[in-house]
């Protein structure tokens, strides 16, 4: 799959953005690609999605063998392990030697219908089963006619939890790429004001390394969710 974006041009971009290292990047992936992956969507009431409904998120998690789903969605996500994946992220990012999850792990499919949401956290760091550290994150929206106030931005926090520098409008073929560290927070804080019957849906990849920067290790955690006392950007 041709990615039509060039990943030198787009280094300094990630590396000098805040409030930590992240791009967004429209039309990243063929439309025509993107269009047969939201056709084959697994609709809100689906049984195989997995629902997650307490203080910290409200959203559905695809738990379905993602690799026995429709055609469209199984290439698609094996276009984004393919070694030429790997080859632009490692370009644009600088990270060497970045590894797939074969099991998508915490990733795939995603959904959020009206009133969901997920507070914001910083990923958990260290692949079990692999051995690997957790190094990116690859986010993809398929949200069409996405409008401003449905909410649903992607907030990107100071490490600080102030405040949240950056908020992402999750529109249709755009993509974000961002670095995860104990300290890379984000999410979406704020319920999902779409209306009844549109839900926000995203597709999400993460990649690993043998080891990371010294100054980046921290003990293997879990998914991290800091006690915030401000929501708004």
């Amino acid at each position: 799959m041709e990615l039509n974006a060039d990943p030198e041009r787009l280094r300094d971009v990630f590396r000098s953005a805040t409030p930590f290292s992240h791009v967004v990047i429209d039309r990243l992936f063929p439309e025509e690609a993107l269009d047969r992956v939201l056709a084959a969507f697994p609709p809100p009431e689906d049984p195989e999605w997995q629902r997650f409904d307490n203080p910290r998120e409200r959203k559905l998690g695809n738990r379905r063998r993602l690799l026995q789903a429709d055609e469209a969605i199984r290439t698609f996500l094996l276009a984004l392990n393919s070694a030429p994946t790997l080859d632009f992220l490692e370009r644009l990012t600088g990270i060497p030697n970045l590894i797939p999850d074969p099991d998508f792990g915490g990733g795939g499919l995603h959904q959020i219908v009206r009133g969901g949401f997920l507070k914001i956290h910083a990923d958990f760091n260290w692949h079990p089963k692999l051995q690997v550290d957790r190094r990116l994150n690859m986010l993809v929206y398929l949200n069409k006619d996405w409008k401003e106030e449905y909410g649903g931005h992607l907030e990107l926090w100071d490490r600080e939890l102030r405040r949240a520098e950056k908020a992402i409008l999750p529109l249709f073929n755009r993509t974000v790429i961002f670095a995860t560290t104990d300290s890379s927070f984000h999410g979406h804080p704020r319920p999902l004001n779409c209306p009844e019957g549109l839900s926000r849906k995203s597709v999400s990849i993460y990649y690993y390394t043998h080891g990371r920067p010294e100054a980046e290790r921290s003990s293997p955690h879990d998914t991290l969710f800091p006690e915030i006392s401000r929501t708004e950007p």
